[in-house]
């Protein structure tokens, strides 16, 4: 493990070391540039630096490059003269401490959490439900605390919800929430998400934090790497709901660091204009708050995008270090977009950084980094330090011996499916049909599988705000009135994790 408190990202005009201190990278930080400059490798060099300093690192792999984390690399061509150009830097190529993760389960770990966990809240924000499918949903996870029915996973809430259409008086004093048509739109999204995959990613064994924190027996952190290649194609909303749910979760259960000498996790979120595409204001606004805030829990976040323009000035603004690989401009907007990105440097008064943006070579960039005080620092040229791993992705055997030998192995792999909603909805029914006469019917939850389960280590309980119109006048009252009294009980989710404690 390093012992240095800065790591060094390049080299800068005059040949020397440009370095950023650990002290301040929690600060935050953005990797940008078209497609082709180079913004993969920068982002391998950032994370072998924070695994060399003992930090832990969670990031998506989004082209399926980064598993080169898990190989030593074999520097020739082009990046051999790199680093022969550094004769300061201390390069050795070896391998990472690397955990593989899919929400599938095939490229590495399976990768789940439960519906109870995600909450109402982001769980709308997935699904895209209106303002009354939201109510809705509440009023659904409203009675599924009452009631102590747990939802873990898709089939739990489908069997509450037809239970719900079957006996309307179990709403009780929320029953001007839940309407037969939200009820019936809200199955059918559920069963587009299961058409997409995404059912995989609810259930148990739900990932533990705790897991994502442990060092490497050598004191490095361990790299903890999602395979979403496939979901930020197929179903981009599930990858950025699943990261929002993960910095929520983190910012709730993490205590209280202070300034500390370097972060204990770093997270790196690639295609990170997904994370704000077609997310409503309220939860924006919170996700907002939550990465400024985040920082006093000593994580650190990093947005891997294609210009800055793609994430909202407010998160700009919180963002320390800055990599800016090259762009291009040929349309008007375009070049007015590129004047956007060097205004946000610190000026150089050797350097037109609107000119050199264009000038940029693959693994070349303009970089802006923080003083031990948090300062921001002069912009500069920087051609980046190669990767000590791989540039490039794994062979297939070679992530199955990563898996196999991995120290979460067979913690997640076998799926767990424990007692909750649709097991206890089910014995109502049969319960219900026996103390009934024989000629009158039985009313039946809707299924899926079953199997037997035990009690969740969360409260389903996880709220919203519903503040637009809903079908009548009256409903508008009822809504206003909740989501008033949700705004001073929210326990998780991104709003629970800034504006009320955890319900046990």
């Amino acid at each position: 493990m390093a012992d240095s408190q800065a790591w060094v990202l390049g080299a800068g005009a005059d040949g020397q070391p440009v370095t950023q201190s650990f002290r301040v990278a929690n600060r935050h930080g953005l990797i940008a540039g078209a497609t082709g400059t180079g913004k993969t490798v920068t982002l391998q060099r950032l994370i072998e630096s924070f695994s060399d300093a003992g930090v832990a690192v969670f990031a998506a792999d989004i082209k399926g490059d980064l598993c080169g984390l898990g190989a030593a690399g074999a520097p020739a061509g082009r990046v051999a003269e790199r680093i022969a150009s550094m004769p300061w830097l201390a390069h050795a190529p070896r391998a990472y401490p690397l955990t593989l993760w899919d929400v599938d389960g095939r490229s590495g770990h399976p990768l789940r959490t439960t519906l109870s966990e995600m909450g109402p809240l982001l769980l709308a924000n997935l699904l895209q439900l209106t303002d009354s499918q939201q109510a809705a949903l509440y009023a659904i996870f409203q009675v599924a605390d009452r009631e102590g029915l747990l939802l873990l996973d898709i089939k739990d809430l489908k069997a509450l919800v037809s239970y719900l259409l079957e006996q309307p008086q179990a709403l009780g004093d929320d029953a001007a929430l839940f309407t037969r048509p939200s009820a019936q739109a809200l199955l059918r999204k559920l069963a587009t998400l299961e058409q997409q995959g995404a059912e995989a990613l609810f259930g148990e064994p739900a990932l533990q934090l705790e897991d994502i924190l442990q060092p490497a027996p050598d004191g490095r952190g361990r790299i903890h790497l999602l395979d979403a290649s496939r979901l930020v194609h197929e179903a981009p909303k599930v990858y950025a709901t699943f990261l929002l749910w993960l910095l929520a979760e983190l910012f709730e259960q993490l205590p209280e660091r202070g300034d500390a000498d370097r972060p204990l996790l770093a997270l790196f979120f690639d295609e990170a204009h997904l994370l704000f595409a077609d997310t409503p204001k309220a939860l924006q606004e919170r996700l907002e708050q939550v990465v400024r805030l985040v920082r006093s829990k000593g994580v650190g976040v990093y947005f891997v995008t294609q210009s800055p323009g793609d994430l909202p000035d407010s998160v700009l603004a919180q963002l320390g270090l800055r990599i800016q690989h090259g762009l291009r401009a040929f349309t008007a907007r375009e070049q007015k977009a590129l004047r956007a990105v060097a205004d946000g440097f610190r000026p150089n008064p050797q350097l037109d950084s609107l000119k050199v943006l264009t000038e940029l070579g693959i693994g070349e960039a303009l970089v802006g980094t923080l003083d031990e005080k948090g300062i921001p620092q002069m912009v500069q040229r920087v051609a980046i330090a190669p990767p000590q791993s791989r540039i490039g992705p794994l062979e297939m055997a070679e992530r199955g011996e990563i898996i196999r030998l991995s120290p979460l192995a067979g913690r997640y792999d076998r799926p767990l499916d424990r007692d909750s909603a649709y097991e206890m909805l089910m014995r109502r029914a049969e319960a219900a049909a026996k103390a009934r006469p024989q000629d009158s019917p039985a009313v039946q939850p809707k299924a899926g599988r079953t199997a037997s389960k035990t009690p969740s280590r969360k409260s389903s309980s996880s709220a919203g705000s519903v503040l637009d119109s809903l079908a009548s006048q009256t409903v508008k009252s009822v809504v206003r009135n909740v989501a008033n009294r949700i705004g001073r009980e929210l326990v998780r989710g991104l709003m629970g994790s800034l504006l009320g404690g955890k319900k046990r």
